[in-house]
């Protein structure tokens, strides 16, 4: 059994992974401040729902047979791939606008930071209880 099996350590890492990846967008958002026509981007709000039910924010890829030829491909149970490594459930990335402001990019940088200092905590708070409460029925 493994800790992603347990809701809540699903969730809590679902979101930790939510954060990192818009760690990431943000960085971009605040190195192209002063590019020219760029355009600020960042993740869809995180939503439990999604994680807790398993949903798939990507739709699942499969093969066209355009030939009897052909071999008949099938769907995974699983195909919540993550093309690139440890992405998570593939975020949905939205246009942030038509400029990037500093100064909001710095306050949802932070935001963001502290949010997933919340969910570390949770995170390995849970998992002490959870050796503690092994530990009190081993011995």
């Amino acid at each position: 059994m493994s800790l992603d099996s347990i809701p809540l350590f699903a969730v809590l890492k679902s979101k930790m992974n939510w954060h990192q990846q818009r760690q990431n967008l943000l960085a971009e958002n605040v190195a192209n401040a002063d590019t020219p026509g760029y355009t600020g981007r960042d993740l869809a709000p995180f939503r439990v729902e999604d994680v807790a039910k398993g949903a798939q924010v990507l739709p699942p890829v499969g093969m066209t047979r355009t030939s009897a030829a052909h071999i008949q491909g099938t769907v995974m149970a699983d195909a919540r791939s993550n093309f690139g490594g440890e992405n998570g459930p593939g975020w949905e990335i939205t246009p942030e606008g038509n400029g990037v402001i500093l100064e909001e990019q710095m306050m949802k940088v932070s935001g963001n930071a502290y949010d997933y200092q919340v969910a570390s905590t949770l995170y390995s708070r849970s998992l002490g209880i959870l050796k503690t409460a092994l530990r009190g029925r081993a011995g």
